[in-house]
């Protein structure tokens, strides 16, 4: 359940690959509602976009609540170069302050566009998002979410392929036994 020096707990790799797969429904749904033309198929994908969204900062705040409570994350692995650490440990920071800063971007845009009551109380239109405010800095906030996760996933990959130090194994299950 709790991590240890070499690879994360099973709480962790829990909410780290939940958390993978809500924040790119939430991403996709938000591209996809930010050009979709007809006024239904965007209201439907901010229906799913909103509650992915919810998700992460849920999930978001137990990651951050676990750690500090529960668990602690497992050392530097070795044989990995100091600038490799410290640009992870970078990306990882510049990931959770865009994620808090989407979120509240968004939250930010519902109330003040008033397009919740469009969404989810059934009356309404969907408002012309351009016109508020938050909507650049969610607009900006999503491109730097996906460059950070090209960066997260890329060194994932070439640490997996290219050095074949085996890292990805630190955010599975270990096996039993």
């Amino acid at each position: 359940m709790k991590s240890r020096n070499d690879r994360y707990g099973g709480v962790a790799v829990t909410i780290h690959w939940l958390s993978a797969v809500a924040v790119f429904v939430a991403v996709g749904s938000g591209f996809a509602a930010a050009m979709a033309v007809d006024s239904a198929d965007k209201a439907r994908l901010l229906q799913l976009h909103v509650p992915m969204a919810t998700a992460v900062l849920v999930l978001t705040v137990v990651r951050i609540a676990w750690w500090r409570l529960m668990d602690c994350k497992p050392g530097p692995v070795l044989g990995v170069p100091r600038w490799q650490e410290r640009s992870a440990r970078a990306v990882h920071a510049l990931l959770y302050i865009i994620l808090f800063l989407m979120l509240g971007s968004g939250i930010a845009l519902l109330v003040v566009s008033g397009a919740g009551n469009a969404l989810f109380g059934g009356y309404g239109t969907l408002p012309d998002f351009t016109q508020f405010a938050p909507r650049t800095a969610h607009g900006v906030g999503a491109l730097l979410i996906v460059l950070l996760i090209a960066a997260h996933v890329g060194a994932a990959l070439y640490h997996q392929f290219v050095r074949r130090d085996s890292i990805l194994r630190r955010m599975w299950y270990a096996r039993s036994g």
